[in-house]
């Protein structure tokens, strides 16, 4: 295997990260402003405690403040949105992320439709969706497909005339993943589980971006040669030894000896989601205090 074919997001979210904290840096010195993430966590899921650790870690090291809010799994509907209109309503905070998922009380759409559009961090809000779909003003993008998009122009540069199918069609992934895509003047085809010969359709991408949360289901064979493959999955799976490993929706093993370029489960896509979400947090920051959007 070529290491020069691996897509290292690892480092590529060190490197965004330190940006940031450039650009959180000279807003302190131009404005005096310190940009401000909260993050608010319902229940005991382990997951979740474990991003929101590194993401409360990461928001400080970046020189950002970092507001936790950790409630419990009986938490009402009515108290989130409560606590949701105290943080919108703070300009300390920047950036609002309530960490998915939440208990079943508790309905998620009207958590994240009832954080103020402009410190939507995550890019879930129906008005940051239709921004993002229709190019009216200025989205806040969800941060694993904004991710994705800075691997691939990182690795290709021009996206134009590629040939993109992204697999999978969520709101949190996939269908902003093929709206960047299309802005970024690529032809894109979403498909997914009903698509009719998905393998066929897949061999035709130039860009082949796996987002649909089953263990390695795109196969080696499903690849175009020297096509760049960004596997957006997280998968935990059991191996003969009894061990639990991560594991993409690509298998990995296959695609690599196919593929120009991937990324690798764990260390590829990951941990962009993070470094993007300090980003979002930054630019609205500097959307807050007047200024124009940082290049990051």
């Amino acid at each position: 295997m070529s290491e020069d074919k691996i897509i290292d997001g690892k480092a590529f979210a060190a490197g965004l990260r330190g940006r940031v904290a450039e650009k959180v840096a000279a807003l302190k010195a131009a404005k005096g402003v310190t940009p401000g993430l909260a993050v608010v966590l319902v229940g005991e899921d382990p997951a979740s405690q474990v991003y929101v650790r590194n993401k409360a870690k990461q928001t400080v090291e970046c020189g950002m403040e970092s507001f936790e809010h950790r409630l419990s799994p009986e938490t009402s509907q009515e108290e989130l949105l409560a606590l949701v209109e105290t943080l919108n309503a703070d300009a300390r905070v920047h950036g609002i992320l309530v960490q998915l998922p939440l208990p079943k009380q508790i309905d998620a759409n009207a958590v994240i439709n009832a954080i103020t559009p402009a410190k939507d961090v995550d890019g879930f809000h129906v008005v940051n969706a239709g921004r993002l779909m229709t190019g009216a003003g200025k989205p806040m993008v969800p941060c694993t497909p904004l991710g994705c998009l800075m691997l691939l122009k990182d690795r290709l540069g021009d996206l134009s005339g590629k040939n993109a199918v992204v697999v999978g069609r969520s709101n949190i992934v996939g269908k902003p993943m093929a709206q960047l895509l299309l802005d970024a003047n690529a032809t894109v085809t979403i498909a997914h589980s009903r698509t009719a010969d998905l393998p066929g359709v897949c061999r035709q991408a130039d860009i082949l971006v796996a987002a649909v949360g089953r263990p390695e289901m795109v196969k080696g064979d499903w690849v175009k040669p020297g096509a760049t493959v960004i596997d957006v999955g997280i998968n935990r799976i059991e191996t003969p030894e009894g061990k639990g490993k991560l594991v993409g929706d690509v298998a990995f093993e296959e695609a690599v000896q196919v593929a120009g370029a991937i990324t690798p489960v764990p260390g590829g896509v990951g941990p962009m989601t993070i470094a993007c979400l300090l980003a979002n947090c930054a630019t609205a920051a500097y959307r807050a205090a007047g200024l124009e959007d940082p290049e990051l």
